[in-house]
């Protein structure tokens, strides 16, 4: 159970960015265990420390600290900043690292840490420091309606190019009015690469919109309507007969480049590229030819190696590339705020968190 401390802690940030993707849902999610993690984690004022070196955490505040109020009401919430890395409070009080991006090295600092909670979907910002402490339990948002989002996303881009708008804005550029030709959906061959929560509820919507669709993950799944390939000898043979393909892959140190130009290439002439994945799983000049080419149709792109991606970037002005904000998919900043809140009540009381992920696999 939760220990004394005081609560109202704050410190003066800028306003919220987008790590979490903030949406509007007001739930949480039944993915709790009381499985008995390890011994009750004592702390006598047990503090949950919200940190982004990218991005200002401000406009999450509110939400902890109402969570904290419901669930664990004497732990206390605190903001990270470059001022005072600590919160302003005792390092060794802090229990729980809410963050995205948070500074190298700072987990091994704080020596009361109990659990470090990513505040997306994602933890590879966790899992790229070095001086990780072993063992601490890491945990990610799951979120239903995130889910939902990401389904309605790629539908919105899979039809893009399967109902040719692509074409018609080329045309309309040009003053032109020609109606493209228009197929059934079973004639367009969706591939979804990553069938984890989002990618299999992905992979099911398309099918169930009428579309030909085919799986691919490092692992065999098993899904209705839905023809699955795993593992990296099975990747040639999934991506040869696609019209679009999809990623929605985790980063792990087997993906990052992944779409390179021998996966393009892969690819047959005229397929369409969208990625809710991950930025760094893109080979960014190999994409550039691969479109400059001709080889591949178009791509839509929602997630960057850096974001925002830099004015000056050259996908920029790439006629075949649309460009979005990285808005595939919110998590709602309510729901975000249970799910750690309670995830750190459990650590205190020697349960086992929410949505821990195992980080040989990240995720």
């Amino acid at each position: 159970m939760c220990a004394n401390s005081s609560r109202g802690w704050s410190t003066s940030v800028p306003r919220c960015g987008q790590p979490g993707c903030a949406g509007s849902i007001e739930r949480i999610p039944a993915t709790r265990t009381d499985m008995t993690l390890q011994a009750p984690l004592f702390n006598p004022h047990p503090t949950l420390l919200l940190c982004s070196e990218t991005d200002d955490l401000g406009d999450l505040l509110p939400h902890f600290e109402q969570a904290a109020a419901e669930l664990c009401p004497e732990l206390n919430v605190a903001l990270w900043s470059e001022r005072e890395p600590s919160g302003g409070v005792k390092p060794e009080s802090v229990v729980c690292l809410a963050s995205w991006f948070a500074p190298l090295g700072l987990p091994a600092s704080l020596s009361g840490l109990g659990l470090i909670a990513s505040i997306g979907a994602g933890v590879e910002h966790v899992l790229r420091d070095p001086g990780l402490p072993a063992g601490l339990p890491i945990t990610r948002i799951v979120d239903a309606a995130q889910t939902q989002g990401m389904v309605d996303f790629v539908l919105w881009a899979v039809l893009h190019y399967h109902r040719g708008i692509d074409r018609v804005q080329q045309q309309q550029a040009q003053h032109l009015w020609r109606m493209p030709v228009q197929h059934a959906t079973a004639r367009t061959h969706v591939g979804v690469m990553g069938l984890g929560t989002m990618g299999a509820e992905v992979a099911l919507a398309l099918a169930a919109h009428g579309f030909t669709v085919s799986g691919w993950s490092r692992t065999q799944r098993e899904l209705n309507g839905v023809a699955t390939w795993a593992g990296e000898a099975a990747l040639e043979r999934f991506l040869q007969p696609l019209d679009v393909v999809v990623s929605l892959l985790p980063l792990t140190p087997e993906t990052r480049g992944l779409c390179n130009a021998r996966w393009f290439d892969q690819l047959k002439p005229g397929a369409a590229f969208v990625n809710c994945g991950r930025g760094e799983q893109v080979v960014v000049s190999d994409l550039l030819e691969a479109l400059r080419s001709g080889h591949l149709r178009g791509a839509v792109l929602d997630v960057f190696e850096h974001e925002p991606l830099p004015p000056d970037h050259d996908l920029w002005d790439e006629p075949r590339v649309v460009i979005t904000p990285h808005m595939a998919s919110s998590v709602s900043p309510e729901l975000m705020a249970r799910q750690i809140v309670a995830s750190t009540a459990g650590v205190l009381a020697g349960r086992q968190p929410l949505n821990v992920v195992d980080p040989k696999r990240g995720y």
